[in-house]
């Protein structure tokens, strides 16, 4: 790995001190429902042993978690995932293995994809009756999480980054048919300029980088602000924060034209002093004298267990929890949600 992404990681440990405790043990269950293809499926609750089953859940075999009663004011799991690769997990990695385990263990569970901005809009087409919601973000935009290869004179997604393996997944797997969410650089440290700005990061091109972000909204994921280049926000003059927020919603505009941004990530959990300008604000550029408003309807925090539902009077829009993937606090978080009976369930 880059030492300069080294070091970033190693920033990023001070923001993510938050701990879960373990989950409880998961009881195995038949029942039947139906797939998002409103197909009738057996599903079966999944072992508590950790270990996905290889190749996942068979086609047309959506296992565990249907069936559940309605349960609108449960809780919903935010994830929360940086680099995707090496050979170990660290506190801001997740080795591809362990990355197919979460998504496989949320999968057996009866969690199905949404992003932020269905969460806020209390959109849940794409989770069928008797399951669960989960959001999927992935920080500070490296070509880990999406890369592209040259093929045939075409450029295809690396079946190996972040967004290739989701890609396989949905494919190998009825009903994950939901979008993750991007929180996105476009002009932070060496390599996290929207994916990858130079071939030393394992080929990527820096004219790519636009063409990814719209493949992004393309596919239906959601884009996400996440500051220039990944500020302490806590420790600038309100002008600078602005700054740092609307430019790179600029950036984001650049590639997308028009993309309504609803969701602000904070960079190691940090607030401005002045926190209500982390969704709303404006920049005026020195050169030009045009102003550069931006408002959010959501601010991610970089930790705190599973979030309020939108259906719960406490869910705050502004402060929105999430869930690291250290360890194995995703599945633990998961099971726990299942095992204690406090997960949001869709109705029918």
């Amino acid at each position: 790995m880059d030492r300069r992404l080294v070091v970033l990681a190693a920033l990023a440990l001070a923001a993510c001190s938050k701990g879960d405790a373990p989950a409880g043990q998961a009881s195995a269950a038949t029942t039947s429902t139906r797939d998002s293809s409103g197909g009738a499926v057996s599903i079966s609750a999944a072992s508590n042993t950790g270990a996905a089953t290889a190749g996942g859940a068979a086609a047309g075999n959506a296992e565990a978690g249907g069936g559940l009663p309605a349960n609108q004011t449960g809780k919903i799991p935010v994830l929360e995932y940086h680099v995707i690769g090496g050979e170990k997990n660290g506190l801001y990695s997740r080795t591809v293995a362990s990355y197919r385990n979460d998504l496989e263990e949320a999968y057996k569970l009866g969690y199905r994809p949404i992003t932020v901005a269905q969460m806020l809009d209390k959109d849940f087409k794409n989770v069928p009756a008797g399951m669960s919601p989960v959001v999927v973000v992935f920080d500070d935009a490296s070509d880990s999480q999406f890369r592209y290869l040259e093929q045939g004179g075409k450029l295809v997604v690396d079946p190996t980054s972040g967004l290739g393996i989701w890609e396989e997944f949905a494919r190998t797997h009825p009903g994950w048919k939901g979008g993750a969410v991007f929180c996105m650089l476009n002009g932070g440290a060496a390599g996290h300029n929207f994916f990858g700005d130079n071939p030393k990061f394992n080929g990527q091109k820096r004219e790519w980088r636009f063409p990814k972000v719209k493949y992004l909204a393309d596919q239906g994921h959601e884009l996400c602000d996440h500051t220039l280049w990944h500020a302490k926000l806590s420790q600038y003059p309100d002008n600078v924060v602005q700054e740092q927020i609307a430019r790179n919603a600029m950036g984001i505009d650049s590639a997308v034209p028009g993309y309504k941004i609803r969701t602000m990530a904070l960079p190691y959990g940090l607030w401005p002093k002045n926190r209500p300008l982390a969704w709303q604000g404006s920049w005026t550029d020195p050169k030009t004298g045009q102003a550069h408003p931006y408002k959010f309807d959501a601010v991610l925090e970089v930790a705190g267990g599973p979030n309020e539902s939108p259906y719960d009077p406490k869910f705050d829009p502004h402060s929105i929890n999430r869930i690291e993937a250290i360890g194995d606090d995703i599945v633990k978080q998961l099971r726990r949600l299942s095992d204690t009976k406090t997960r949001f369930v869709v109705g029918k």
